[in-house]
């Protein structure tokens, strides 16, 4: 015997699913515009609190550096923002791993490199090519390359030259601080592996909200605006870090 449920348990139910669908969506635009008032606060210099942090641990401070990697990537709006629009439209977790494992190889292969090689590395222009990556991704989500260009660019190779970029915007960021050189190669190894510890962390909150935000109607309705939002954000991160480089 079915069982039928009251039209007011039923638009009840209905009423739940709406505001569980705007959550999500208001979820995604709060952080939007936290990170992006973040990202004009504190894109280009050191804070205080980083500086004085690492000037009280000199020489092999593994720990120290390991601390802020992971909380430069928490804090990293353009490294998150790509990495939002990579794993958008995954949903097997081999995937996931997959192209989180070749943006991950780009960025420490450059990360590394740039410091030990202590290569001269313009931020904002390093910068404005992240801010690009952004751009990239959501206009791919949206199916553009296809669209307006008639092919596909190959997305893991894109993830992996992008990530090259990202590990130079970080290593720009460990070549503003002052701090004691000795030890360097473990101090950057630690900062490396706190980098992907922060990743690691991000991903799996970013993951929890899209793969349960998935199972909802207002998910494709509304992935449009969201890969949208992304290349709106890539732009203006862009034209910030390109005002910054010309006042520089």
């Amino acid at each position: 015997m079915m069982c039928v449920l009251p039209m007011h348990i039923f638009d009840a139910m209905l009423l739940i699913n709406k505001n569980l669908e705007m959550k999500y969506i208001k979820f995604f635009l709060s952080i939007a515009l936290l990170i992006l008032v973040s990202g004009t606060v504190y894109a280009h210099g050191v804070d205080e609190d980083t500086q004085t942090f690492l000037s009280d641990n000199s020489g092999v401070a593994f720990g120290p550096f390991l601390y802020i990697g992971a909380k430069h990537m928490l804090t990293g709006y353009d490294h998150l923002l790509f990495l939002i629009g990579v794993i958008f439209f995954l949903y097997r977790p081999k995937e996931v791993l997959l192209y989180v494992s070749f943006f991950t190889i780009g960025h420490s292969i450059t990360l590394l490199l740039g410091v030990l090689a202590d290569m001269a590395i313009n931020a904002y222009l390093i910068d404005a090519i992240i801010a690009l990556s952004i751009v990239y991704k959501g206009f791919d989500n949206l199916g553009g390359f296809q669209r307006f260009l008639g092919y596909q660019p190959n997305t893991k190779a894109a993830v992996l030259i992008f990530g090259l970029f990202h590990g130079f915007g970080l290593a720009s960021k460990l070549q503003e601080l002052s701090f004691d050189r000795t030890g360097l190669l473990t101090n950057l190894l630690g900062f490396n592996i706190g980098v992907e510890i922060g990743q690691f962390i991000a991903l799996a909150l970013v993951l929890f909200i899209i793969t349960n935000w998935r199972r909802s109607p207002s998910f494709l309705k509304f992935s449009t605006v969201t890969n949208m939002l992304l290349m709106a954000a890539g732009f203006l991160l862009f034209g910030y870090q390109l005002v910054g480089y010309f006042n520089f």
